[in-house]
């Protein structure tokens, strides 16, 4: 189903958690995206968000995915069941667009890719952070020149983990989450699009303890079973020859390191938190003292998220759908962070086979467009 630039754009939220209002204050307010339905297996939680957005109904999943009048399904399940919303969603000739990770195992990503190519529906996937002006400037100098040929990369983050403040952190310690799945793909995506894809991979990855407790809300002080690594190193290797260091942990405390360094022979980069759309992006190269602050040159400006799913649609203002976000590189992504666990079980380097095309640079875009306010 694909769209394109001139089309009104009707959606359903499949899983109105946490995540969803940030979703919600991008997508309901947007002129041309028409929120026609929400589901969550709390029905109660879907009435409220139903009723919060005039026009909005709230269904079960089933009711929701049988629905003629909707377009596109935005799949903000937990990631376990990423797959099965997705595949049910695409076999009711849906688009969708999905939390990140894109499926919870790797052998579930190709099939849906798959259907969704077969039926002729688009598949888009978080993390959209990249379209913002801070991966996407750092970028833009990368291809410019500013650094001369990209030589390596570290990318670090590292906390306590999530039960400290989230009321229902168990699916962050079960197959689908931990640190790697959970924010490395901010990281891993960055490094994509600033060095290219990834052709190798070694691991490795270790658990500090197997349960968590709950820190706040109504369950704080309960004990869960934590069934994932919760701490994971690894280097990239691109195809451009770079090499990149990362380092994934809810074992730590705090980090002083810059989330993302990008060092070539001439220059580096310090790029902002992958987890943000914005940010300064500093740089240093030879003959310039000290660090210099960039000015934006290339993503949407003062992005949030469900702006992938906009560029997805062709509802950026910047033309056509582009899917820069898209099915592809997830898929891309997920494979190199799952043989990356993997390698850190074997203790050997090992390849990653898919090899993603990446998508143009976005061109600096006011929120006014992006938002369809000018």
């Amino acid at each position: 189903m694909t769209t394109t630039s001139s089309d009104r754009h009707r959606i359903g939220i499949i899983g109105v958690g946490v995540i969803s209002a940030v979703y919600l204050r991008t997508l309901a307010a947007h002129p041309r995206i028409d929120l026609v339905a929400v589901a969550d297996l709390d029905m109660q939680r879907a009435t409220a968000v139903a009723d919060a957005h005039p026009g909005t109904v709230a269904l079960t999943v089933d009711a929701l995915l049988a629905r003629d009048d909707i377009d596109t399904v935005v799949n903000l399940t937990i990631p376990r069941a990423h797959e099965e919303v997705g595949r049910r969603s695409i076999a009711h000739g849906k688009n969708v667009y999905v939390e990140k990770p894109l499926t919870a195992t790797l052998a579930g990503a190709s099939p849906l890719l798959a259907e969704a190519a077969a039926r002729g529906t688009l598949v888009g996937c978080a993390p959209d952070t990249v379209l913002g002006t801070g991966i996407q400037t750092a970028r833009h100098a990368v291809e410019a020149g500013l650094i001369g040929r990209p030589t390596a990369a570290v990318a670090t983050w590292i906390a306590p983990g999530h039960e400290s403040w989230h009321p229902n952190p168990d699916f962050y310690y079960l197959p689908g989450g931990g640190p790697l799945l959970d924010m490395g793909p901010y990281y891993v995506t960055s490094l994509v699009q600033l060095l290219g894809p990834v052709v190798a991979v070694t691991g490795a990855a270790g658990r500090s303890r197997d349960e968590r407790v709950i820190g706040s809300g109504a369950r704080a002080g309960e004990r869960i079973p934590v069934e994932v690594a919760t701490h994971v190193t690894g280097i990239l290797e691109h195809a451009g020859g770079a090499l990149s260091t990362v380092v994934m942990s809810f074992d730590g405390f705090r980090s002083a390191a810059r989330p993302i360094e990008v060092h070539g022979e001439d220059g580096t980069l310090l790029v902002p938190d992958p987890n943000a759309f914005s940010g300064p992006v500093e740089h240093t190269a030879r003959g310039v003292d000290g660090w210099r602050e960039l000015d934006p040159a290339a993503g949407y400006i003062d992005a949030d998220r469900g702006v992938g799913l906009l560029d997805m649609l062709g509802a950026a203002g910047i033309g056509p759908s582009t899917n820069r976000a898209s099915g592809d590189l997830a898929a891309h992504v997920l494979e190199v962070m799952m043989t990356m666990l993997t390698a850190a079980d074997e203790g050997r380097r090992l390849p990653i086979d898919s090899r993603p095309t990446l998508p143009p640079l976005v061109p600096l875009t006011a929120a006014a467009i992006w938002r369809g306010t000018e």
